[in-house]
């Protein structure tokens, strides 16, 4: 009859690992990346430059790392974005709106997944893109040059900064590239995958967007943290439910 007893006890306890295995995922809300130049806590930055202007009521990054993303070869990361000629500037001015969006960004949690790198802990991976925000990239970019598909590994950086690896050649994005979602998921190793969403529709985080209006991508980063919520609950859930069918069925028996 002990072990009678000792059924609610249990049930309880697979109860609390399922709801504070859901409560775990509030770390995905307004977070920083444990990342190179990240800020430990989003707040405010009165003085962001630029592009990053948007993010200057709560950012991942200090006004220093904004001026700093707008020029041609920064050092944050001695990166030339010219490694195959000039760049165009309307191509250059999408890849200044995306390293805001990389360094600034606290609306990034449901995407963030642990790397071993030495200059980064943490990266995000796969986040939905607007599909407007892809195909302007890829329209701003398609007659600048470059010599790599994947602009994450394989480059000569011997010289202090990034240059093309031994026969590689420089042609058009829209040679290494062929289409808009070639370009924004291939880039970066996915760290975005083009969303079927268009921009406004609270599904599909922005690049850019009008700070006076509120910044629509805590909307979505709080969908999306919601939906890995209910996944993890219901995950904690189907276990339970299997346990406490064979714990009645010895019961029913016994």
């Amino acid at each position: 009859m002990a072990w009678k007893r000792m059924l609610p006890l249990l049930l309880l306890a697979w109860l609390s690992a399922s709801v504070c295995s859901a409560r775990d995922r509030t770390d995905l809300l307004n977070v920083c990346m444990d990342a190179k130049h990240h800020k430990t806590k989003p707040g405010p930055e009165d003085k962001l430059h630029g592009q990053c202007t948007p993010w200057r009521k709560n950012a991942c990054c200090s006004a220093s790392t904004s001026q700093e993303l707008h020029k041609d070869t920064s050092l944050l990361y001695n990166f030339n974005w010219d490694h195959c000629g000039k760049m165009e500037p309307a191509c250059k001015r999408h890849f200044i709106q995306d390293n805001c969006l990389y360094e600034c960004s606290p609306n990034l949690g449901p995407w963030i997944q642990e790397v071993n790198q030495n200059w980064r802990r943490e990266r995000f991976l796969n986040v939905p893109l607007c599909k407007q925000d892809c195909e302007s990239w890829w329209e701003a970019c398609r007659t600048s040059y470059t010599c790599k598909s994947d602009w994450h590994k394989g480059w000569n950086w011997t010289s202090g900064s990034n240059k093309c690896p031994a026969g590689a050649v420089c042609r058009t994005f829209e040679s290494y590239f062929p289409t808009p979602a070639a370009l924004c998921e291939g880039l970066w190793s996915h760290s975005y995958q083009v969303s079927q969403y268009s921009r406004g529709s609270g599904r599909c985080i922005q690049m850019w967007f009008e700070p006076a209006q509120g910044n629509p991508n805590e909307e979505v980063a709080r969908f999306y943290a919601l939906a890995m919520t209910s996944r993890a609950m219901l995950h904690g859930i189907g276990p339970l439910l299997l346990s406490l069918a064979l714990m009645l069925q010895l019961w029913l028996f016994d």
